[in-house]
This record gives structure tokens, C-alpha cells and sequence, in this order.
């Protein structure tokens, strides 16, 4: 079974870019990724224990486009050359990222995918404590509370 963001997830988050990027016609291109930043990092991490990796990376796609129309909308009398030059650098492999000399705009496609371990169906609580207490992150050699008897 293959757990994916829903139809309505990504319809509501396709909007949410939208309308942000619309009525961010009149800001900066640092304002605009102040603001979407923290909206692409909390849906891909929400996210990110699914199987996106194909989402996100349609997510991207739709970023580049919101973006791209932002730009041509300020500067509707500039050349493509031009807002490329102004709003694109290359960064690494990559070409075409949308970024100023302080903020990034965030891919969804850069969060990593986390899967669940499966836990083991055999473990007592009672005689495996060292295993849960691993599982919960409270294992700490040093703490004698936390040490396993």
C-alpha cells in the first residue's frame, strides 16, 4: 500500500502559492521567499513520510511557474533575458535558482523522504526495555535512570 498526498493536499497548497505569490506583486523577491519558505517547509515536511518524491517534484514545477509569472508581472516591459538575470542565479548543478544574496527559495524536492522503521512485533516492554527506549530517543548511556537493567 503506497500512501500519497491527497488530491485535495496539493490543490490546497497550489493555491495557498498562488494567491501569496499574486498579491506579492508589489514586494521584494526577498519578501516573497520570507513568505514561502516556511509554507514549502511545512507542507513537504508534513509530507515527507509519504511516498512525494514525485509530488514534490511537480510542486517544483509549479513553483518555478508562479515564480516566473511574479516576475514577468513586475517587470510586464522587460525581456526574459533580463528578469532571468534579475531574479535567477546558478547555484552548484543547478541554473536556475530563485534566490537573493540573503534567502534561498526553498524546493520541496530538497526535503528528504524519512521512512518508518517497522517496529519490532516481538518485543516485550517488560523484557525489552533497551529496544523502546531506544525507539522513544530516550536511551542515554550516561543517565542512570534511562539505563537498561
Amino acid at each position: 500500500m503506497l500512501i500519497k498526498p491527497s488530491r485535495k493536499a496539493i490543490e490546497s497548497i497550489t493555491d495557498k502559492i498562488r494567491k501569496t505569490a499574486k498579491k506579492a506583486q508589489a514586494w521584494t523577491q526577498d519578501a516573497l521567499i520570507k513568505i514561502l519558505n516556511p509554507i514549502i517547509r511545512g507542507w513537504a515536511n508534513y509530507h515527507r513520510h509519504n511516498v512525494a518524491t514525485e509530488t514534490f517534484s511537480k510542486l517544483d514545477d509549479y513553483i518555478w511557474t508562479v515564480t516566473w509569472r511574479w516576475g514577468r508581472r513586475r517587470h510586464p516591459d522587460k525581456g526574459r533575458r533580463w528578469i532571468v538575470s534579475r531574479y535567477w542565479q546558478p547555484e552548484g548543478n543547478r541554473k536556475w535558482v530563485f534566490q537573493t544574496k540573503e534567502n534561498k527559495l526553498q524546493r520541496f524536492s530538497e526535503t528528504k523522504i524519512r521512512r518508518h522503521p517497522c517496529p519490532r512485533l516481538n518485543a516485550n516492554p517488560y523484557l525489552d526495555r533497551k529496544y523502546f527506549l531506544e525507539k522513544r530517543g530516550h536511551f542515554n548511556k550516561q543517565h542512570p535512570k534511562t539505563r537498561p537493567e
